[in-house]
């Protein structure tokens, strides 16, 4: 029987593609220190970030191509990191020409709002931050990268059809001129479920950068989807992201996944400005007494891991629920966003 060789190894890894890069592991020179011995195959994948979290597919499907070659009794796959220069060079090689529409955008800063779970109230406080930013004078777009959960479209008040311009498409406009863009404008129904698996949502989220005219913003906010899944990777690789605010809550189950959020944004050098903590406690407007209803606060834990402040704290308010249901959030003014402004503008 032929004895496998590295060459056959790599021929079969050739076909294994990263499904978020859209090439093989071998043109992305992910393949290290490949032996044989006997029967036995084993070489380390060297991922864009340690926290990838397509590496069990992509580990899987490695081993698969492998095992299949003749003589082949079992492959050992270990998974190892790029270098920030590889990684570096590996995007910049693989990144699709930007749209029309980017080549014409002007935007000051892009700031990434992320949370390591959903209903923390990472939205809302996106929402929040866009209208004191307004308020203050700047010129602000959302781009929602929620593709399977949109809120945006909900807490403005704005619906589609949208429009299409000589170079890309016109995003929304809420009432006091925020510029919206969400997967929400595109559906013939709001409610229709998006059932899309993760490089459609990737695919999506980019042109949202890149084929939407923002035209001239200070601020853009990306709205990520909770949690540490591909299509935040993709906002973290794919956009030119200054920065991240890290949205929690006090209950420690919330805490303790947000600290996975915190893990990837620093595995990938994208800086944390801050922390919000979102539900944090009801003041009862009769009486004036606190009430602590999801425990304690767990934001300073969150900020130390983070190397970054807590920036603001926001309570529990039935009227802000009220107005956000309503699509009038641009009506909510909280002071603790002032905040949160001064502190951006002093990075």
């Amino acid at each position: 029987m032929k004895k496998t060789t590295k060459n056959d190894v790599m021929n079969a890894l050739r076909q294994v593609m990263d499904p978020e890069l859209h090439r093989s592991v071998v043109d992305l020179n992910m393949v290290r220190g490949l032996s044989i011995s006997g029967g036995i195959v084993a070489f380390t994948l060297a991922l864009t970030i340690p926290e990838c979290p397509l590496r069990d597919q992509i580990a899987e499907d490695s081993r698969i191509a492998v095992q299949a070659l003749p003589g082949v009794q079992e492959v050992q796959v270990t998974l190892g990191a790029m270098t920030d220069e590889e990684r570096r060079a590996v995007l910049g090689a693989t990144n699709e020409p930007p749209g029309l529409a980017a080549a014409n955008n002007r935007i000051e800063r892009v700031i990434a709002v992320m949370s390591g779970k959903g209903g923390v109230g990472k939205s809302l406080v996106t929402g929040l931050l866009a209208t004191a930013l307004k308020r203050a004078g700047q010129r602000v777009g959302i781009l929602d990268a929620d593709i399977t959960g949109p809120s945006i479209p909900k807490l403005f008040g704005v619906k589609g059809p949208l429009k299409g311009g000589e170079s890309g498409v016109e995003p929304a406009l809420s009432r006091t001129g925020i510029k919206l863009m969400s997967i929400n404008f595109l559906l013939p129904d709001e409610g229709e479920a998006v059932i899309w698996r993760g490089p459609m949502i990737s695919g999506a989220i980019k042109q949202f950068w890149g084929d939407v005219q923002w035209g001239t913003l200070d601020t853009l906010l990306v709205d990520l989807p909770p949690g540490t899944s591909d299509a935040a990777l993709t906002v973290m690789q794919s956009l030119p992201i200054n920065g991240i605010l890290m949205v929690t809550t006090p209950q420690s189950l919330a805490n303790m996944i947000v600290r996975k959020a915190v893990r990837m944004a620093q595995a990938i050098n994208v800086p944390i400005l801050g922390v919000i903590e979102n539900l944090g406690g009801f003041v009862a407007p009769d009486t004036g007494k606190r009430y602590d209803i999801f425990g304690p606060s767990h934001a300073e834990e969150v900020a130390t891991l983070a190397g970054a402040p807590v920036l603001a704290r926001l309570p529990i308010d039935p009227q802000v629920a009220a107005l956000c249901d309503a699509g009038k959030i641009e009506e909510v003014s909280r002071s603790e966003m002032d905040t949160v402004i001064a502190a951006l503008n002093r990075k």
